[in-house]
């Protein structure tokens, strides 16, 4: 049995074409090409219908018989005829994020912001995100499983199916970004089941620095206005709490001089979320760095509960031939980016290579070295590292070579540390 090829294609805002229409000239396209590289993108094509109403088309990740994933980015390449293309036809959407109000007796604060899906603001997110572990394969797994045993009317009371994601993890490993991620790559999915998506990101500190008197009301009167949007069938509805540990924070960790309403907003997160079932088509992503103060109740409704640790020196390897790579593209330095390592053992042992194998012109020893450096790092921090290099060691408007820029990556992240290790001294 052949694996199936998930295949991605943007099209135009303009494009008037029916989808089925251009699933078969993507098809003809791909199928002239014989070869398709995972993770590739593709922009210029044979076919006028696809020059006219495609802006790109992206190779995604091929699906093995056991139902797993590889996933794409990896460089490998197929063959056309041994797979079968699953083709999914979208159109960005352009108008950004809004904002939602809600009143209470003190006047009004934002309680959220929503995204129409699949945005531009969060096109790439899902291929930019590098972990250590398969959680992007996982977590796209459970997702479609958990919406399509739903859709499918399974009863609750006998396989438990709440649609609750959470994350936890240190602070800057990627953790919200994936939940993001997550949202825009599953609406692109199952857009021939919902005609749109949404995804509600909650205000929670917004909602308790002003409203706190009154703030499990206000829970109550969000969670309904989800519950409103959700009436459409049609529409699929992701809401991301962050830092979900300020509105489900532990009521056991609760003294008797704690207010009462602290605990009215538990009550109330917890008995919508229970409300929320009955609507197939709602998924919770949450998120946090402190899973202690979490109550149980919550943490117990979470379908899924994965770790987000800090990137291990492979990981933070890829993540900076990425950034390595764009810099070339664009031209900001110059040279020949080395192939990226895909063997863990491999990078492992040329960890443990002596001195002598650095050669002049070699940059993926260096490289390497960088990664080893930099253990520790957030996710986040380490993709602050170019625009650092930029601004303090090496001068932007000239030519600046890739070796150069990795040694000056290493000066940067050698800096980094040792500022944090300041800011974790002083606030001892």
């Amino acid at each position: 049995m052949a694996c199936n090829l998930n295949v991605e294609v943007i099209i135009n805002e303009h494009s008037v074409f029916k989808k089925k229409s251009l699933i078969g000239y993507v098809k003809d396209e791909l199928l002239k090409r014989t070869v398709l590289r995972l993770g590739s993108k593709i922009t210029t094509f044979e076919l006028e219908a696809l020059q006219e109403n495609v802006e790109a088309i992206f190779i995604c990740e091929l699906g093995r018989e056991n139902n797993s994933f590889e996933f794409s980015g990896d460089g490998s390449t197929v063959n056309v005829s041994d797979v079968d293309l699953c083709i999914h036809i979208y159109r960005l959407n352009r108008e950004g994020a809004v904002a939602e109000s809600i009143g209470g007796d003190e006047g009004e604060t934002t309680a959220a912001t929503h995204y129409m899906l699949p945005a531009t603001s969060f096109h790439g997110l899902w291929e930019s995100l590098i972990f250590d572990s398969d959680i992007k394969t996982d977590l796209l797994q459970y997702a479609r499983a958990m919406l399509y045993l739903s859709k499918c009317g399974v009863n609750s009371q006998l396989i438990s199916c709440n649609r609750v994601v959470l994350l936890h993890g240190p602070p800057g490993t990627g953790k919200t970004s994936l939940c993001k991620a997550l949202a825009q790559k599953i609406s692109v999915r199952m857009a021939d089941i919902y005609s749109q998506a949404v995804l509600v990101e909650i205000n929670s500190h917004g909602l308790f620095s002003r409203f706190f008197s009154e703030s499990g009301k206000l829970v109550s009167r969000l969670f309904s206005k989800f519950a409103e949007m959700a009436a459409d069938p049609r529409t699929l509805v992701f809401i991301l709490v962050d830092e979900v540990e300020s509105l489900a924070h532990s009521r056991a960790s609760f003294t008797g001089n704690e207010p009462s309403d602290a605990i009215r907003v538990v009550n109330a997160l917890l008995t919508h979320l229970d409300m929320l079932k009955e609507h197939c088509n709602v998924m919770i992503l949450t998120t946090s760095n402190i899973t202690g103060a979490i109550d149980i109740a919550f943490v117990d409704r979470a379908d899924i509960k994965a770790f987000i640790p800090q990137p291990s020196p492979f990981a933070i390897y890829s993540i900076y031939h990425s950034c390595l790579e764009e810099l070339l593209r664009v031209g900001v330095i110059i040279g020949t980016c080395p192939d990226k390592m895909k063997d863990r053992k491999k990078f492992l042992d040329v960890q443990s290579e002596t001195s002598k194998h650095l050669g002049i012109g070699n940059t993926e020893i260096p490289l390497i070295e960088l990664a080893r450096e930099s253990e520790g790092l957030t996710g986040r921090s380490l993709r602050k590292v170019p625009l650092r290099v930029l601004s303090t060691q090496l001068v932007p408007e000239k030519v600046i070579r890739l070796e150069e820029f990795i040694a000056a990556m290493l000066t940067v992240v050698k800096q980094m540390k040792s500022e944090q290790l300041e800011i974790n001294k002083n606030n001892q």
